[in-house]
């Protein structure tokens, strides 16, 4: 007798690698998963109390300093960044809203050489865009710490040993404001703390060029804005939280 014939079938040359490039495909996919997208909040950040300022496409909720409008150079919105551009002036830009008790939270990036900043306790009453500003700069370019990357400018220093990145990468800071005591973060450390209207902060204004403003470095309830420099600028990822 003969055995029944078994029935065999060959798998095509191309089924490993169409299966291969599935896994590498699946992989890929997976690990991209896990990496939370820019200009976006998680829930444990909703549930925080969290507020995007810059979804990534638009600029609500951001107006030109002495204007109601955003101004119509200058700034652009580009790659789910907000982008100042290089040697076009625009203007400064500052938030529709103001804020008196907050974490504000943004990362930045700066060429060699660059230098911008963001300001905050901004008041129509000074009709100026003056406030105290957290300094944003190529340290290299810089001769003492009052006007260093996360320095209160000209009036308190960071601490020295900062984790500055180099420039031309991503560089993330928060700034903190919390009654009188106001503090500077970069990279995920805490680099700067002062009080608004201490004696550290009175005596040094009147060494700068703050002294022709009545009551600057005192707490006021204000605007937060970027400035305009001439240097190129990216922001992405600019939330707030109100404390109280």
């Amino acid at each position: 007798m003969f055995a029944e014939p078994t029935l065999f079938i060959r798998k095509p040359h191309y089924m490993k690698p169409v299966f291969f490039s599935l896994a590498v495909l699946l992989s890929i996919s997976i690990s991209s998963a896990g990496e939370k997208a820019h200009n976006t909040l998680t829930d444990a950040e909703k549930s925080a109390g969290w507020k995007l300022l810059f979804d990534g496409k638009t600029t609500k909720g951001w107006r030109k300093y002495g204007s109601s409008e955003f101004p119509n150079q200058g700034w652009k919105v580009e790659n789910g960044t907000l982008h100042k551009v290089a040697n076009v002036r625009g203007g400064d830009i500052m938030t529709v809203d103001t804020y008196e008790n907050y974490e504000f939270s943004w990362e930045w990036k700066l060429l060699k050489g660059g230098n911008n900043g963001v300001k905050y306790f901004i008041i129509p009453e000074r009709k100026a865009t003056v406030g105290h500003e957290y300094q944003m700069i190529d340290d290299a370019t810089v001769k003492d710490g009052y006007s260093a990357t996360a320095s209160f400018y000209l009036v308190a220093k960071p601490i020295a040993d900062k984790p500055l990145k180099p420039m031309g990468e991503w560089q993330h800071s928060k700034i903190v404001v919390d009654g009188n005591h106001v503090e500077h973060w970069l990279n995920g450390q805490k680099v700067l703390e002062y009080e608004c209207g201490g004696d550290p902060v009175m005596s040094r204004v009147p060494q700068t060029k703050f002294k022709k403003w009545p009551g600057f470095g005192k707490k006021v309830k204000g605007h937060i804005l970027l400035t305009d420099h001439k240097d190129p600028c990216w922001y992405r990822n600019v939330k707030i939280r109100v404390i109280r």
